[in-house]
């Protein structure tokens, strides 16, 4: 009866007790993986930002000299088209990927689906880095122009829209970086393995 009592009170039997140890090892990979979804997240912005900032730029301006109506849009040049697309494309991959970088948070022991993450994080990377040099050089021959090709620089007339496309170049770049990041992230949980 006085048994009973005790276990009534709270007492618990010595085999019924659980004994809760926490890993070194295993902190260290959630970690790592907690910190490679935060800089996946935060590419995310970056790249559908970019995408979003650099597709709805367009001016219009009158020209004084020639009474006429001057138009400068994105989809004018080709390498602001593809840093769009280039951007759209990541951003919808970083997206769809957020599920499964949760998932390696979890579930530490995933190592297949680690090596096509890190695979496809590569090639996005990748994209985005050539979409991001390619806008870069139209950039800023519309910054500067360029005199032996006799281009005049566009940015004197179309300010506005040179402040957007140019915006939208460091969102992109700061995704290449958080991008490279992820990459290092991935890679180091791997080797963890």
């Amino acid at each position: 009866m006085e048994e009973e009592k005790q276990i009534e009170v709270g007492e618990t039997s010595a085999s019924s007790r659980k004994v809760i140890t926490l890993e070194p090892k295993l902190i260290i990979k959630k970690g790592i993986s907690t910190l490679g979804f935060v800089f996946r997240l935060f590419a995310v912005f970056g790249t559908i930002g970019s995408a979003l900032a650099m597709g709805t730029t367009q001016e219009s301006v009158v020209s004084l000299t020639q009474l006429v109506l001057l138009k400068a849009k994105y989809s004018d040049l080709p390498t602001l088209m593809f840093f769009v697309v280039a951007n759209a494309v990541a951003g919808g991959y970083l997206v769809l990927s957020l599920p499964v970088s949760i998932f390696h948070i979890i579930s530490t022991k995933a190592k297949t689906s680690r090596i096509i993450l890190l695979a496809i994080d590569t090639v996005m990377l990748a994209l985005v880095s050539c979409g991001a040099s390619a806008a870069t050089a139209t950039v800023y021959l519309a910054h500067e122009g360029n005199t032996t090709a006799n281009w005049p620089p566009i940015c004197q007339q179309f300010d506005g829209f040179c402040e957007r496309i140019s915006g939208s170049l460091i969102g992109s770049f700061g995704a290449v970086v958080l991008l490279m990041l992820t990459v290092i992230s991935s890679a180091i949980s791997l080797s963890r393995h």
